[in-house]
This record gives C-alpha cells, structure tokens and sequence, in this order.
C-alpha cells in the first residue's frame, strides 16, 4: 500500500526544483499551456555489468534474432582482446556479422559518412559496437541513418547547425560493449562528431539512439592506455558535474508541445542527480589509481561504473559550458598530439577538450547554484565545512586543478597550442553549440565565454 509523504519529505524532493505549486503554477499559465517544463522523462539503455560479460553477446544476438549483423570498431581494437572475445562468442553462436573497423577517433562527418554507406550497403538487421565513444558514436549514426536512408546528414543534427528533425521510425537493435571509462555512450542516445565545414563538434541527441543493451566488461580495459584512461575518466568526471549543477528542469523553456519533441537534455533532476553524485564519489576514490596503476582492476573497473552512471546523468539532465567550448577547442585543433594517440594525427582528446576549461566554467556558474558547487567539491574530497556560498566557485575550481595538476593535464589551452588571438574563433565555434549550453545554470553573452577561455590559457 502506498504511503503518503509528510511534509518533510516533499520539501526535500522539491528543495531546488520547486514547491508543488509552483510547479502547478507553471502548468497552468497562459490559459492551460505551460510556459515551461514541467515534467521530467528517464531514459536510459539496459546495462550489463560484469567480469567477461562482453563474450555473451553472441547468444544476446541470437535472442534478437538477428540474422545479419555489423560489427563496429577501429584498426587499433581489431586484433585486441575485446574484439576477439566477441568475434568468438559470434562465431561460436553461428551469427552471421561483417567488420567494420574504419572508425577514426573522434570522429568527423566524413568518417560518419563512410560507415553510414557500409550500413547502408549492407543491409543489416543488427548492430554491435565494440570500442570507446567514437566507435559506439558512430555505430549509432550508421543505424539511424540506414534505416532512414534518404535522409540528409543535418536532417538530424542538433539546430541551429542542423535541422534537429524528430526521429520517429525505429532503428534497429544495437548492442554497445565500452571498451573505455569515460564516455558513457553505452547509456545515452548522443551522437558526437566533428563538422569539418564549421571545425566544431555538433551532434544528434535523441532517445531513439540510445543502444538497446549497453555492456560494461572491466575485462575490457586491461589494455587502455594511460592517457586514454586520464582523459576518459576527466570525462567522466566533467559529465558528473555539469549535469548536477545544469539548469533545473522545471526552469527550461520552452515546455515541448508534444511528448515526443522533449529533448533528451532536460537539465538537472532527481532522478539524473543520484547517478551523478555517485560518479563524482567513484571518481574521487579511484580516478588516480586507474590512470597510474593498470594492474589495479578494481580501480578500472570502479571508473568503468562510474561512467555508465554519469552517462545515465547527463543522458538526461545534460552538459553545458565545458563539453560546449570543448568543441571548437577539439575542432580547430593545429599540430596537437598526444602520448597514447596516433602521432601522426593532430588531435585533442575529447576528455582533455572538456576539462581543460572546467576550472574557469565552474567559477562562473557558481553564483546560479552554489550550494550545488560546494557539494559537488565536497564529494570530490575538497573540506568545505567553513565555505561561504560566495566562495562556491574558487572551492570547486580549486579540487579540480588538483586532479588536473596530479594526473598533468596540460597547462591550459595554451599548451595545446592557442593564443590570445585564437579566443575569439573559440568563441565562434562555442555560440552553436546550443544543444548543450542553454543548460548552463547562468546565462551568458559573448563576453562571458571570451573571458572563461582567456583564463584557460593557463591554469597553473
């Protein structure tokens, strides 16, 4: 029999998102018809966690029935573990697949494109990503757009770069077994990529995109590199915190008009708010090991955790300013490489892209929520039983150079290979990305983002 809740227990639940009525009161304005949102829609992939579980998906296809199946990954996982692993359970079920290994790390609408015309080509029924963010991001895009193969690239991606056009045929059965603790894309229904017209980073964000079951195999990772690990798992901690202090829901406009045009980025929550505030408290606990010991696999698979629960955060509450300047800083990337990286390749590491500026954005977003910011810092081990709210942001920024500085990140944008002058194209490249910075707490202009990135230029 249900229970009713005393009046303690309402306040608490509605302590940031609102007393009933006003919740009722923004359900009722203008005549009937909310002016904001008022409601909230979990989403999320089924998981499987556990030691070996990457080496069921072969009788997990079977079960779908599947008939024909596309096997995503890149050259680098080919002939590693994770892969065979899978490729035995395939065989040994007798599923019918075809590899494709021609994903590119951080991926850009030309790679998407070549993988989109080999789904297309090959008329599969099923999907299986074996691979990080950019294997599981592109696996998805060759799904949604095999299965609407006259459409156009944009006719999904996120406005204003895109037409951000509702997804309404459902796609086929895809299976995402993560390869790497950082990205959470097993979880979420996002898609990211470089648009190399504009040299930003945009994407697609739609619940119909997120993988039918998500396979989270510590097994896994035994062979991440260390700054592959470091940069996944700042991810991880980056989507922890911008989804906890992002916009509460119940203040995002416009209210959708129809159920099905509710945006998967809602902003903060309570239901998106248990998982991130668990990741944090991972984070702060086993980051250092997993990135500086590789034997501790207790340490990796903790991080492994962590980023399926900060992906079912942020999945649905959001990210806001550090992933939206880590964009253009990833897409106009100059002669940057990275240890752990292909050598050849200019890039900035997706991880290394959002954490980069996390210092700067948490100062200035403190001033919308900071009790959110000071307890996000808490979590992350900072002491702040004597911190004033005004100092939300300096404690909160402060834990994070920390970590930065234990684990060397880079010294701040400028070591990645910016300047002064390059501010204002940063800036540029950050206005489009309204996907994710409209959940930012704080409004911002121009002047804003000119300033955080100008304070990026170093952080030490």
């Amino acid at each position: 029999m249900l229970r009713s809740m005393n009046p303690i227990s309402i306040s608490k639940v509605f302590r940031r998102f609102g007393p009933v009525t006003s919740l009722q009161s923004a359900f009722f304005s203008n005549a009937g018809s909310p002016q904001t949102e008022y409601a909230v829609e979990m989403a999320c992939s089924n998981i499987r966690y556990g030691l070996g579980v990457s080496k069921e998906v072969g009788k997990d296809l079977v079960n779908m029935k599947a008939k024909k199946v596309m096997v995503v990954t890149d050259k680098n996982l080919e002939t590693l573990p994770p892969v065979q692993t899978v490729r035995e359970s395939l065989e040994l079920n007798k599923v019918n697949y075809e590899i494709y290994s021609g994903v590119r790390v951080e991926p850009t609408d030309q790679s998407f494109a070549d993988a989109i015309d080999f789904a297309k080509r090959g008329n599969f029924d099923s999907f299986l990503a074996v691979g990080g963010g950019s294997v599981i991001d592109t696996c998805k895009a060759a799904n949604l757009y095999a299965c609407h193969p006259d459409a156009d690239l944009l006719d999904f991606v996120n406005a204003p770069i895109g037409k951000a056009k509702p997804i309404l045929t459902p796609l086929k059965p895809l299976i995402a077994v993560t390869t790497t603790a950082g990205t959470g894309s097993e979880t979420t229904g996002a898609t990211i990529f470089d648009y190399l017209p504009l040299k930003a980073k945009t994407g697609i964000a739609n619940r119909a995109l997120k993988p039918t079951l998500g396979i989270v195999d510590p097994l896994t990772l035994q062979h991440l590199p260390n700054r592959v690990t470091c940069y996944s798992g700042f991810d991880v901690l980056c989507h922890a915190l911008e989804s906890f202090t992002a916009i509460p829901y119940n203040e995002r406009t416009p209210c959708p008009t129809d159920p099905a045009l509710r945006p998967a980025y809602q902003g903060s929550n309570p239901i998106s708010d248990v998982w991130s505030k668990h990741a944090l408290s991972i984070t702060s606990k086993f980051l250092e090991s997993a990135v500086n010991n590789p034997d501790d696999l207790n340490a990796r698979s903790q991080m492994h955790l962590a980023s399926a629960f900060a992906g079912i955060g942020f999945g649905n509450a959001g990210v806001h300013l550090c992933h939206g300047m880590s964009y253009p800083i990833s897409g106009l990337v100059k002669s940057y490489t990275s240890p752990d990286y292909d050598p050849n390749q200019p890039l900035i590491p997706h991880g290394l892209s959002v954490i980069i500026t996390a210092p700067a954005v948490f100062r200035f977003t403190a001033p919308a929520c900071p009790d959110r910011h000071i307890e996000a810092a808490s979590l992350l081990g900072a002491d702040t039983s004597n911190t004033k709210r005004s100092d939300a942001g300096l404690v909160l920024s402060d834990i994070l150079v920390k970590y930065m500085d234990k684990l060397k990140i880079p010294n701040g944008i400028s070591d990645l290979g910016f300047t002064q002058d390059d501010i204002s194209a940063l800036v540029d490249g950050t206005l489009p990305q309204e996907r994710v910075t409209k959940i930012s707490p704080r409004k911002f202009v121009r002047d804003d983002l000119t300033q955080m990135l100008q304070e990026s230029l170093k952080i030490y």
